[in-house]
């Protein structure tokens, strides 16, 4: 393969992660702190003296610390830096790192910047700690993601439970599993297989915050330390966002970096990559048994880089919920028996809200070092929302930069009808997809059904927590209730309430 110009060839060349775990709340380390801490790290991993001539910063936004801002000044100032293109992310999404990694590498190759760092940091651990200690008049416990939801977002979604994205996707988990023909116990034995593989992964990574293998019956079984989320996910399926960890990433060109005597075996090489993005309503999708977007993403990916799945060493397939990899594998036809991760995945290697990629990059540029070995990054952000694959490899892969990665007109190509939303409807209609919410103490809260009335329309639902006779039907795995028929009245609050038929 001839090489291409290597000043705009983007690589890779040192990564940094931290975990913080105080003891007490008050000595854990705040988000830029982490953020700072990470890429030290990252500039000693590279051979030193790299963020002196950094000239690009791009942090992942954070939901810990909202008050701060990483970017205003603090965190180059903890750096001792003065890049002149600083920026940070609008939304602390899971795709966030690997988009700050493709911009990076389009900003060297477009001469805008010799060297750029890429960092993020969450400490919602020490946060949550700080809160209790400080408790609400009406008792309630904190919960920072909930609460940030519900700052940020009321209507018609959120008033039948549909919040946080603990509670979205399910619906994709749900759905997928009637569309893939798996019975419940297949869908949660696939799942507890992905996640099992996962914690072996963790158990061997010292970046890991859980580092005990898991059994995938464990996994997916409920008990007092693993409770029912939304069903059919338990606290082992979905993401862990209590942890204080920080990781980074600097990116300079092939030719900066063999100038400062940096051996090729040193660095992790860039191939194509595409992003393309869902509707941000989660009600305005044309399915929930499949991503148009997290498909193109994928698939552009492979064809643009002209490899299969058996070319890949490794992959890193976003894990926030089982439905995103389940999703992603079947698009790219990696095996089950094979780990879908590098780091350990969103419940064992941690799940710092939008960051977590940010620790994938670390492990793979370590994995990648020194062979010709390739390997994938797929994140995930928002509500099954946003999509951004990109190849990475230890040997050239010819790639050229600046890449246009943005391949939302063929998503949008791919998409189907898009149906349209009655918030008042009553009568006859067919499930879609559901999920069941339940309180800490493991008992059912609500359920919400999302269903299409008979002209095609979407419309939902609110299954009563003492409904326990539709809690069972839509649990107990007898019969899939997605595509079962049963009808919609109205309460006297006009809120939609599910009967099902029988």
């Amino acid at each position: 393969m001839s090489e291409t110009d290597p000043r705009k060839t983007p690589v890779i060349i040192g990564v940094g992660q931290i975990n913080d775990r105080p003891e007490d709340p008050g000595d854990g380390l705040d988000p830029v702190h982490l953020m700072a801490e990470a890429l030290k790290l990252a500039d000693e991993d590279a051979g030193g003296g790299w963020l002196g001539a950094c000239d690009s910063l791009a942090v992942v936004a954070q939901l810990a610390w909202p008050q701060l801002n990483p970017v205003d000044g603090k965190l180059a100032e903890l750096l001792g830096i003065g890049p002149a293109h600083r920026m940070q992310t609008a939304m602390p999404n899971g795709d966030s790192p690997i988009l700050l990694l493709h911009e990076a590498a389009n900003r060297i190759a477009r001469g805008e910047a010799s060297v750029c760092a890429v960092v993020g940091g969450e400490a919602l651990r020490t946060a949550a700690k700080l809160a209790a200690m400080k408790p609400r008049e009406d008792g309630s416990k904190p919960n920072a993601l909930r609460d940030a939801s519900h700052r940020k977002r009321t209507g018609y979604a959120q008033s039948y439970g549909l919040v946080v994205p603990t509670d979205v996707y399910p619906l994709y988990e749900n759905a997928g599993r009637a569309a893939y023909g798996q019975t419940l116990e297949e869908g949660q034995a696939e799942s507890g297989t992905i996640w099992s593989h996962m914690s072996e992964v963790a158990a061997g990574n010292e970046g890991a915050w859980i580092r005990e293998p898991v059994s995938a019956e464990d996994v997916v079984t409920p008990s007092a330390s693993n409770r029912p989320i939304a069903f059919p996910y338990t606290k082992l399926q979905v993401a862990n966002s209590s942890v204080n960890q920080g990781a980074g990433f600097i990116v300079t060109s092939l030719a900066e970096a063999r100038e400062r005597g940096l051996a090729d075996d040193a660095l992790v090489f860039l191939g194509h990559g595409v992003a393309a993005h869902e509707s941000d309503n989660f009600l305005a999708r044309d399915r929930y048994d499949a991503s148009p977007s997290l498909a193109t993403s994928i698939e552009r990916t492979m064809q643009l880089n002209g490899v299969g799945a058996d070319d890949l060493a490794h992959v890193e397939l976003y894990s926030c919920f089982p439905c995103v990899p389940k999703m992603a594998r079947r698009v790219l036809g990696w095996p089950l028996d094979k780990p879908a991760t590098v780091f350990g995945g969103l419940t064992f290697g941690g799940g710092p809200i939008g960051n977590y990629m940010s620790h994938a990059v670390v492990e793979m540029v370590r994995r990648l070092r020194g062979t010709s070995d390739k390997g994938l990054l797929f994140a995930n952000g928002g509500y099954a929302t946003h999509n951004h694959t990109i190849l990475v490899s230890g040997a050239p892969t010819g790639a050229a930069f600046p890449q246009d990665f943005d391949y939302q007109a063929e998503a949008d190509d791919r998409r189907g009808d898009v149906p349209a939303l009655d918030e008042g409807y009553a009568g006859e209609a067919t499930v879609e997809s559901y999920t069941v919410h339940y309180g800490r103490d493991g008992t059912p809260r609500s359920g919400v059904v999302v269903a299409r009335t008979p002209d095609g329309a979407r419309t939902l639902a609110l299954v009563p927590g003492d409904d326990a006779s539709t809690i069972a039907f839509l649990t107990d795995g007898k019969i899939e209730p997605v595509g079962t028929t049963g009808s919609i009245v109205r309460d006297a609050d006009d809120m939609g309430i599910w009967q099902k038929s029988g």
